[in-house]
């Protein structure tokens, strides 16, 4: 009796323990998460349109036309058509200042389409896919900015909330020309998040990017007959990956090179006139990059050079690294904390497990845990992010929720196949509840946004931003 006594009092003492450790909260955030509740099914419904529209780069119509409708629907003032992009646009509500932003991206990958299946089917066979979650992300983001609209409209928040729907993230870069508008130039802080595999606070920083095309030309001949008259593009190509491949031996650890060949010549009995290739290079830091960026445009040259053809480098765009904000992803730990962790489904355990199957991942299910705040990284593992550029012109916090299983490759199928059913969609709005509750805390704390402003201007130091996007408009017409 007295055993039995001693255990329902432990379990007594630790659940009052727990309750005392769990952050408490005010009545708008109580308020933000009730809004997101009853919200659950029509934000549903815009994600599920969006991961069925599978559009790409730049020619997000019917996606960007589906999010601003439903800005138009909760009251926001909507400007479409900024920055010279069509599927780009600004969502606004409120008056004065504080001004806080949050970012939406919504553009899909080419070649995913995939069913909601834990296996790969494609849903259109060779059509894109969102691989990277971006229903899920511009429709969360939206949702965050509707639950702080009410807050503002019923009085009980003061200042400006603001919207921007960013196409065009996974090719091209669409922020860029945003920036170069100066559509953030108002802005007191950016909330930015992406889905993931794990739920954290995101104070990382990510990869510096740049894109550029080579062109080769050359003069074809019968590649029999008289070789001897050709001077063959595909030479040079071939001798340029050569040249880059060699070279990895020498870049640093933190160095990543890729190229896709996109044009190699056409028949085998043709010597090519013209050969071309896609080249990106990345580094952790935007000096180490532009290191290795002019090194591999001299490699054009060399090859182009030991061919005996003509070569053309096209910039396509770059990004810079992600500045990161250790005050606000102090702010939204807390938050996270207080949410606690996504709960799910027997059944949707066992789709997550037979994604892990099939991608020869362990099968371990969905990662449920919050994580604690992670130390900043000097050298950051992971991809690029045109959000990097933003947050070198406005103070950004960021954040990942969990939307597919621990281990999911990205860019893949398998995240599709996520995005489109419960786990996505529950990741989705728990994203929003996260980035609503700290937007919060920036509209009714004027100290934390001071830190976060601080902190900011410490990290970004003398460096003055300038965007590496090519002269003119967006190519728009390039997104094939």
């Amino acid at each position: 009796m007295k055993k039995l006594y001693f255990l329902v009092l432990l379990e007594f003492i630790s659940v009052w323990v727990f309750a005392q450790k769990k952050p408490k909260i005010d009545a708008n955030k109580k308020a933000v998460i009730t809004s997101l509740d009853g919200k659950f099914d029509e934000l549903t419904e815009l994600s599920d349109k969006i991961w069925s529209y599978e559009e790409i780069a730049f020619q997000e119509t019917k996606s960007a036309e589906a999010l601003v409708a439903y800005a138009k629907a909760q009251g926001f003032t909507v400007k479409t058509g900024v920055a010279d992009i069509p599927t780009a646009f600004i969502a606004e509500y409120g008056s004065g200042e504080p001004i806080i932003g949050i970012m939406g991206e919504f553009d899909a990958l080419p070649g995913l389409s995939q069913k909601t299946v834990p296996t790969k089917d494609p849903l259109n066979e060779g059509k894109p896919g969102h691989g990277c979650g971006h229903n899920l992300f511009g429709v969360a983001s939206l949702g965050a900015a509707t639950a702080i609209k009410e807050l503002i409209e019923e009085g009980k928040l003061k200042g400006t909330v603001r919207f921007y729907g960013t196409p065009a993230e996974e090719k091209f870069f669409g922020k860029l020309w945003m920036i170069r508008a100066g559509l953030f130039d108002d802005l007191d802080v950016m909330m930015d998040w992406h889905p993931s595999a794990d739920t954290k606070a995101d104070v990382q920083s990510s990869l510096a990017l740049v894109d550029f095309m080579v062109e080769f030309y050359g003069q074809a001949a019968h590649a029999s007959a008289d070789p001897w008259n050709g001077r063959s593009a595909s030479d040079a190509l071939e001798l340029y990956t050569t040249g880059i491949n060699y070279y990895r031996e020498h870049i640093k650890p933190t160095v990543r090179i890729h190229y896709h060949i996109q044009d190699g010549g056409k028949v085998v009995n043709v010597v090519p006139d013209y050969a071309r290739i896609w080249t990106r290079v990345r580094d952790t830091k935007r000096e180490g990059m532009d290191v290795v960026w002019k090194q591999v445009e001299r490699i054009a040259e060399g090859a182009a050079i030991m061919a005996n053809v003509d070569y053309k480098i096209s910039l396509i765009s770059g990004i810079h690294e992600v500045l990161p904000n250790r005050a606000g992803g102090t702010a939204m730990q807390s938050n996270l904390e207080y949410l606690g962790e996504i709960s799910y489904t027997d059944a949707e355990v066992e789709y997550a497990k037979g994604i892990q199957r099939a991608t020869g991942k362990p099968e371990v299910g969905m990662d449920m845990k919050i994580n604690p705040l992670e130390e900043t990284k000097e050298h950051p593992s992971g991809g690029s992010t045109d959000a990097g550029d933003v947050s070198w012109v406005v103070p950004t916090i960021r954040l990942g929720v969990t939307t597919a299983p621990k281990g999911t490759p990205w860019h893949s199928w398998a995240v599709v196949a996520c995005g489109g059913m419960s786990i996505g969609h529950k990741g989705m709005v728990y994203a929003a509840k996260a980035l609503s509750m700290t937007m919060v805390d920036l509209f009714e704390n004027e100290k934390l946004r001071d830190e976060v402003k601080a902190e900011y201007k410490e990290r970004k130091g003398d460096y003055i931003y300038k965007g590496i996007v090519p002269d003119g408009p967006p190519p728009l017409n390039g997104s094939e």
